[in-house]
């Protein structure tokens, strides 16, 4: 029985991996539950699931879920450092990191001090800070899962493969709802059209990076940091169909491909489950339902935000942490029809130009780097 912190439990992941918890009552039980602001979700997922601490960080709601919850002995806390201090609880066993952005990074570190094993679904901690998370994962003998479907397709490819150096990976892109359109089209995008993601049920910031690419652009510097690559040997292929979700390639040239319906609560239970495969009733995949698997090279011209990701992923130092703040703060506006659709782009560049880099900068630099990020992106939004 392993005890589960789900960081970010209202949200697409959390709420997918409480549908695994639920399917394996004998394997898993919630310790710990966190979001951000969805009142009325958590003390219903709470109400079902018991866990010894509920946390809200948005502390205007604290009141109303500790009314609902205190009288089931749940105990109820709010703010950002009552996570921080949560995740270091000794009855947990593993924590599932699915907060959104930037703000994944703290209490990712203080879990990971805290030797507990890490599920990530959180990319935008190893983009922050990749080199700190993973020296510090490693000198404290902390594993972390990936819980991003491409990253755990090469997470399993590379199982039994410890021995055999890698030439390169493959990440597979679906290419988002915008695939195939031009700049003309692109400038009347509208949120209600960038949300709607062809294969994927996600939230509505990752549906937003999956329709300016970044998102995979963000998962090639992850990638760089949990497999230990130098970015000329991850690359980006997109493929419609969602059903390759990413591949290994050898010295010999041989390549390894993890393929399945895309469902996230695959990934999440690999996961939580390893190295254990857990059954599920989950749907086959049949391929005679897929007799046409097609691939294409993404177009970096038309979505800038993919390039931009990959020269950050060479220059490194504090860039990645800009261009994840930047992005943050453009991906807010879109959604709040302040810019349109390529200024998202438009403003990463501009905040790559005009913060400061620091070619090894440590968590406080990184720190001052997304907030003083975050102030440029919005003067050149406003």
């Amino acid at each position: 029985m392993k005890n589960i912190a789900i960081l970010g439990s209202t949200g697409s992941i959390g709420t997918q991996a409480l549908e695994v918890i639920e399917a394996h009552p004998n394997l898993f039980r919630v310790e710990l539950l966190t979001c951000h602001r969805n009142a009325t979700l958590i003390v219903a997922q709470a109400k079902k699931f018991n866990p010894n601490v509920v946390i809200v960080t948005d502390e205007t709601i604290y009141k109303k879920v500790f009314n609902a919850l205190d009288p089931l002995k749940i105990k109820v806390y709010a703010g950002i450092e009552a996570v921080n201090d949560a995740v270091q609880m000794n009855t947990i066993d593993m924590v599932l990191t699915a907060l959104v952005g930037y703000a994944g990074l703290i209490p990712t570190i203080k879990a990971i001090e805290a030797k507990k094993p890490i599920a990530l679904a959180n990319k935008e901690t190893l983009v922050v800070a990749g080199e700190i998370i993973m020296k510090l994962a490693e000198t404290s003998g902390v594993p972390i899962f990936p819980v991003d479907s491409e990253h755990s397709a090469i997470f399993q490819c590379l199982v039994g493969e410890s021995h055999n150096p890698l030439e390169k990976i493959i990440l597979t892109a679906s290419g988002g709802p915008f695939r195939g359109k031009n700049l003309d089209f692109l400038e009347s995008r509208k949120k209600e059209h960038a949300l709607k993601h062809p294969n994927w049920v996600m939230g509505a910031k990752i549906s937003i990076d999956s329709a300016t690419l970044i998102n995979k652009g963000l998962e090639v510097i992850e990638a760089k940091w949990l497999f230990g690559l130098q970015t000329e040997q991850i690359e980006v292929i997109v493929h419609p169909q969602s059903i390759i979700h990413s591949l290994v390639q050898f010295e010999d040239g041989s390549m390894k491909a993890q393929i399945g319906l895309p469902d996230m609560k695959l990934p999440i239970q690999y996961a939580l489950g390893y190295p254990k495969r857990i059954p599920s009733d989950y749907p086959r995949f049949n391929f005679t339902d897929y007799p046409n698997l097609t691939f294409e090279a993404p177009n970096i011209e038309i979505f800038k935000s993919l390039q931009l990701a990959y020269e950050v992923c060479t220059s490194g130092g504090n860039h990645p942490c800009i261009l994840n703040a930047a992005n943050e703060i453009a991906v807010e506006a879109f959604l709040h029809d302040r810019i349109g659709f390529l200024q998202i782009s438009e403003v990463i560049e501009k905040c790559l130009e005009k913060v400061s880099y620091l070619r090894t900068p440590n968590l406080e630099d990184l720190v001052n780097t997304d907030l003083e990020t975050r102030t440029k992106a919005n003067e050149f939004i406003n």
